[in-house]
């Protein structure tokens, strides 16, 4: 296979992404022709056929659409590494963070934070495919679990801090009108319990906290504490959660602790990580006073 001009790769980006060869070729200030023949050689070098083309619209092949996953990836990492190096971008943070609290934490803050850390520019990417730092992609982390907290703390290629975020609260949680219905922890027996398949405090935990064995789980079950919060607000059931995850659903209303005086369940489940430096970035520095600010506890950096 001969080298691949990267203007032929660009061209195909942007004719999947659009559907046209005429918005592609507006879209990269080019002619139409222009793109159909970049995109002709490009089949021709791959001996493989990337569109299948109509009057009126272009649809990829399968091959087409394998190709196009890779050459988004491959852009995104030429814009991460151009970002990088450019001074333009000195103030740039690349965040990495456990779905949940990226979704009912820290995205619901970005204005504050954004107003209180002046200039910061973020970049926030959301998975539970934790990244190791090895390939300089993320500056942070945020992880949940004890797991992979340890896990951190154990590297040595680069070495990795980890500070705790503090204790979380967890409690049952619903609507208002399905607390009232439930006056005391044995009042939960009857009803739809949300299962968090990866939550570290589960049923059971609450349960036997509150001097009670667990019943049969029944409910719906996610793997994304966001997913039950929001299946609780809606009235679907009693979902356990971390009050922290919780605080808008709790501030509105939509949420309340049907049993505030049983006991709760408290523990550390997110930890801030990042790589060990002799000197750290003022964007970290800022950001991570910051969080330790909104969340009242104190970071010790080594």
């Amino acid at each position: 296979m001969q080298q691949i001009p990267l203007t032929a790769l660009r061209s195909f980006e942007a004719a999947a992404r659009t559907g046209s060869f005429r918005a592609a070729a507006d879209a990269l200030h080019v002619t139409p022709s222009a793109i159909s023949h970049a995109i002709r050689g490009l089949e021709d070098s791959l001996q493989t056929k990337l569109f299948v083309r109509d009057r009126r619209r272009i649809d990829l092949t399968p091959q087409g659409e394998t190709l196009l996953r890779h050459v988004q990836q491959g852009f995104e990492e030429l814009q991460r590494g151009l970002g990088a190096i450019s001074g333009r971008n000195r103030s740039l943070l690349r965040m990495h963070c456990a779905p949940s609290i990226a979704a009912q934490w820290l995205v619901p803050r970005l204005p504050r934070l954004l107003t209180d850390c002046e200039g910061l520019e973020l970049q926030i990417s959301a998975g539970v495919d934790y990244t190791r730092f090895q390939t300089g992609a993320f500056d942070a982390d945020i992880v949940y679990g004890v797991g992979w907290a340890e896990a951190y703390a154990r590297s040595r290629h680069p070495p990795i801090i980890v500070l705790p975020l503090g204790e979380e609260e967890v409690l049952p949680l619903c609507t208002p009108e399905l607390a009232a219905h439930i006056r005391s922890p044995r009042d939960l027996f009857g009803q739809t319990l949300i299962e968090s398949d990866n939550k570290q405090v589960r049923w059971p935990a609450w349960f036997a906290a509150n001097d009670l064995a667990a019943p049969e789980p029944r409910g719906p079950r996610f793997d994304r504490s966001f997913l039950s919060i929001c299946t609780a607000a809606d009235g679907l059931g009693v979902a356990l959660e971390s009050t922290r995850l919780a605080e808008r659903e709790l501030a509105s209303g939509r949420l309340v602790c049907p049993l505030p005086r049983s006991r709760a369940v408290r523990y550390v489940g997110h930890w801030l990580t990042f790589p060990r430096a002799e000197r750290y970035r003022p964007e970290l520095l800022a950001l991570a006073r910051w969080i330790a600010a909104e969340l009242g506890i104190r970071l010790d950096f080594p």
